[in-house]
């Protein structure tokens, strides 16, 4: 019996979790100018619509171009920063804990007013560099804290033995301490790439008309007209996302990428 409601109770989360994606996609292939579900008939027009409009192809490069930059310089500078605050004692070491902690509490839209107001002070005109500078306030913090819990489980005695061997510093962080903390490393990158990319709040105080991301794009599209093309965008954002599942499956494997494979292998 128990075994019943644990599937049903399983079953009842997937649909939660499956619907809105279903009733988006369903939506994108309506027949009618407006957006209904179910779908009254099926047609491809909304996404020759999308590829049809450049606004939104460009505004889709600048936040994918903006996102694998933000992905790439937080998983750097949170090794960085993480490696530092757990492993050294300087000046400034419990400030810069409490700065890191804090930003989780800060709402995005005082964080997108206070970017706003500090770009202007020092004359930094909207661009994709202030962009990504604002994106960064946001998703650094994740990828320290990561890094963090990912080096508390890390064994130093390994590090030493490796150090005893004759093993350069180098040689030590590369093959023991990265490898260790790489699970941790990609899912603050992993992280970072989705806050960036979806992000709206702050993305509203620093963008320009000339300069929008795909979901201040989409915002400010549904503003004034509110048909399928949005569905149909949601469900190539949706595909996007499989398809880098997909590859990553087949290339590297999502096990294996984020060290889960090699713990199983370990415990048998």
């Amino acid at each position: 019996m128990t075994r019943v409601f644990g599937g049903l109770f399983a079953a009842l989360v997937v649909a939660f979790l499956i619907a809105p994606v279903a009733v988006t996609v369903a939506s994108s292939l309506t027949t009618t100018s407006y957006v209904t579900f179910p779908p009254q008939g099926i047609t491809l027009r909304w996404y020759a619509e999308v590829l049809g409009k450049p606004e939104f192809l460009s505004s889709f490069a600048l936040s994918a171009g903006v996102a694998l930059a933000a992905a790439a310089i937080s998983a750097v500078v949170g090794l960085a920063g993480g490696l530092a605050i757990h492993r050294y004692r300087f000046p400034g070491r419990a400030a810069l804990e409490t700065v890191l902690s804090g930003a989780f509490a800060v709402p995005t839209i005082v964080l997108g007013i206070g970017l706003l107001q500090w770009f202007a002070q020092v004359g930094l005109a909207s661009s994709p560099f202030t962009l990504l500078l604002a994106h960064l306030v946001l998703t650094v913090p994740y990828a320290v804290r990561l890094v963090l819990a990912g080096l508390a489980g890390l064994d130093r005695a390994a590090e030493k033995a490796a150090a005893g061997l004759g093993a350069p510093p180098f040689l030590v962080f590369w093959h023991v301490t990265l490898p260790a903390v790489r699970g941790a490393l990609i899912g603050g990158a992993f992280f970072a790439f989705i806050t960036s990319f979806d992000d709206l709040t702050v993305a509203l105080f620093v963008v320009t008309t000339d300069l929008q991301t795909l979901p201040v794009r989409i915002f400010n599209y549904m503003q004034y007209d509110y048909d399928p093309t949005v569905t149909a965008i949601g469900t190539l954002m949706v595909l996007f996302a499989l398809v880098a599942v997909v590859v990553i499956e087949r290339f590297v494997g999502v096990a294996k990428l984020f060290g889960a494979d090699e713990e199983h292998k370990g415990k048998e």
